[in-house]
């Protein structure tokens, strides 16, 4: 059976891959994608947040 807070990791684990790529095929520049990645890599659920609400659109 799974834990609840094993799920959920699962789940973050999956948003935070996702936002990753929708990062790494966004039309900025190489500068900006690397500096999102590494904000969504060290600081996952802060980092989710602010690139949600700033991060590169399209």
């Amino acid at each position: 059976m799974f834990e609840v807070g094993g799920l959920l990791s699962l789940i973050w684990l999956v948003i935070v891959i996702w936002a990753i790529i929708k990062v790494a095929s966004s039309p900025a520049g190489a500068g900006a994608k690397a500096l999102w990645i590494v904000i969504l890599l060290v600081l996952p659920v802060i980092g989710f947040i602010i690139w949600f609400f700033l991060g590169p659109k399209g």
